[in-house]
């Protein structure tokens, strides 16, 4: 019999309503597995914890805040034109601050990318860069300059033979201190230098004396050329500042004159005035001619205290910041420093012991310009201070902080020590 109009259409209906209620459940059934598997939900993100070194360093605030207070007010009274200051603490950049302008007569800021000089503080980047270059057997620190530069002449023969590049990297080559830094402030080439050492005084068998050097040191770069075909500039950039995340970083004139956010040099305590840019110690570029930031210089720091990223192994780093010599300063050189006890010299590095931890330091200082950097690897923490006015603010800079650092230390020892004490106590009257 056949159906009804009336009978299909109901039928059409019924199905119509059974493909509507299959199509709502399954929408259904997918809404609620991607409600129970969206990353947003409680139940399946697990609570970011902080590392251990992020704990510390907001236990240090009090201390990173009591240091910008102070330095804050120095650099203001002073008239410091700018500066910038970075402060970091193992794997974190634990304190970076800019103050002032890049010019006198600007008001451009300085930022954490402005380019300073780093006249030499470039030594420790130098240090660095040997022991990068020893751990790849590119350098012997042991190895006597003249099996790469045959034609390399002292004033006598024995000097002449038994130069290392350790001596070099020392001021243990045994020439009278400063020897041709006049030819270098006049902006003689390096290669007219290196011919001239052959009539350098000598005070001292190589490795007896420290005898601070820009030429010597600096020599580093002619032996490189011959070992690699490539220069320091080229080294340092490929060994170093790339992989450091130093991309400011330069250490040549050029690149330095034409940066767009570079701090141009000023003399004078308060009422300082803009010098024009000057090329000298470019021609000594190990010794002094780096150019970098506060940024580039925080992750310099890094690079060596950072103990899941080092640049560095141990042994090479240990060889860096080992004595070499005693290095006799006055005490003017450390005049803003509490009692300084041994003074030594490392690779590229002065090693002093400040109240019983070691530090390795250095200052710089060249035409207007002044940087200083610190690293107490004892408490995984390095400082580094970079202005274009110098004063005594960039003097007192390291030491300050320093002083600010122990104390706290102190002061969080002796706490811990009266909390022990005082369980032990409770744990005797339980007892």
């Amino acid at each position: 019999m056949a159906l009804s109009k009336k009978g299909t259409n109901w039928m059409k209906q019924q199905r119509f309503f059974t493909i509507l209620i299959f199509l709502f459940f399954i929408l259904l059934t997918t809404t609620n597995q991607r409600i129970s598997s969206s990353p947003d939900s409680l139940c399946e993100v697990p609570e970011l914890q902080p590392t251990q070194a992020e704990i510390e360093l907001k236990e240090m605030q009090g201390l990173f805040e009591e240091y910008d207070k102070w330095i804050t007010s120095e650099i203001e009274a002073s008239g410091t034109i700018g500066a910038a200051v970075a402060i970091t603490y193992k794997d974190q950049i634990a304190f970076m601050k800019c103050f002032g302008k890049r010019k006198a007569e600007s008001d451009e800021p300085v930022d954490k990318h402005t380019i300073f000089r780093l006249a030499s503080v470039s030594k420790t980047v130098t240090g660095v860069l040997s022991g990068i270059l020893a751990q790849e057997h590119i350098i012997d620190f042991d190895e006597h300059v003249k099996e790469s530069l045959p034609g390399f002449l002292l004033n006598n023969p024995e000097s002449t033979n038994n130069l290392t590049i350790r001596n070099l990297l020392s001021h243990t080559s045994g020439l009278v201190p400063h020897a041709y830094d006049d030819l270098v402030e006049a902006h003689v080439p390096f290669h007219t230098i290196y011919e001239r050492l052959k009539t350098a005084g000598i005070s001292a068998k190589p490795g007896e004396l420290y005898g601070y050097q820009n030429v010597m040191f600096s020599l580093l770069d002619t032996i490189l050329s011959v070992k690699t075909s490539k220069n320091y500039s080229q080294l340092v950039k490929e060994k170093l500042f790339e992989p450091a995340g130093m991309g400011d970083a330069s250490t040549d004139f050029e690149s330095f004159k034409n940066s767009d956010n570079k701090a141009y040099p000023h003399w004078g305590n308060g009422s300082h005035k803009s010098l024009p840019l000057n090329d000298r110690y470019y021609n000594t570029a190990p010794a002094a001619g780096v150019n970098a930031s506060i940024s580039d210089m925080a992750h310099f720091l890094l690079a060596l205290l950072d103990e899941n990223k080092p640049l560095l192994k141990e042994d090479a780093e240990k060889t860096i910041f080992t004595p070499q010599v005693v290095s006799p300063l006055s005490r003017g050189y450390f005049r803003y420093w509490d009692k300084v006890g041994t003074k030594r010299y490392g690779l590229g590095w002065r090693l002093v012991n400040y109240k019983d931890r070691k530090v390795a330091y250095h200052g710089g200082y060249v035409h207007g310009y002044k940087a200083e950097i610190a690293v107490c690897q004892q408490e995984n923490i390095g400082i580094v201070y970079l202005t274009n006015s110098p004063n005594s603010v960039a003097s007192q800079s390291v030491p300050e902080f320093l002083n600010k650092l122990f104390n706290y230390e102190q002061e969080k020892a002796i706490l811990a020590n009266t909390e022990t004490t005082q369980e032990e106590g409770l744990n005797i009257q339980g007892s």
